[in-house]
């Protein structure tokens, strides 16, 4: 019977941290998907800066014959 009494006091110790963890876990779940969803929208953010840079070198071209802005003149030397 001691046995039986053992094993039943096993259980209900494991039975008390799967609750606790039961009622844990959702706020986990949820405060992880804000901070999920915040970097998402954060990474698309970046993305279409990143397609705004490129767009822009793309339109500037290699070579300044390519260009449609003013060359710049050259500079001065520097003075020692």
């Amino acid at each position: 019977m001691e046995i039986f009494g053992g094993f039943m006091v096993m259980l209900s110790i494991i039975g008390f941290f799967l609750t606790v963890i039961w009622f844990i876990l959702p706020f986990v779940i949820f405060s992880i998907k804000g901070k999920v969803d915040r970097t998402l929208i954060l990474a698309e953010e970046t993305e279409q800066r990143l397609a705004a840079i490129e767009e822009l070198l793309k339109g500037k071209g290699t070579g300044p014959e390519e260009s449609d802005a003013p060359e710049c003149p050259p500079h001065p030397p520097a003075e020692d």
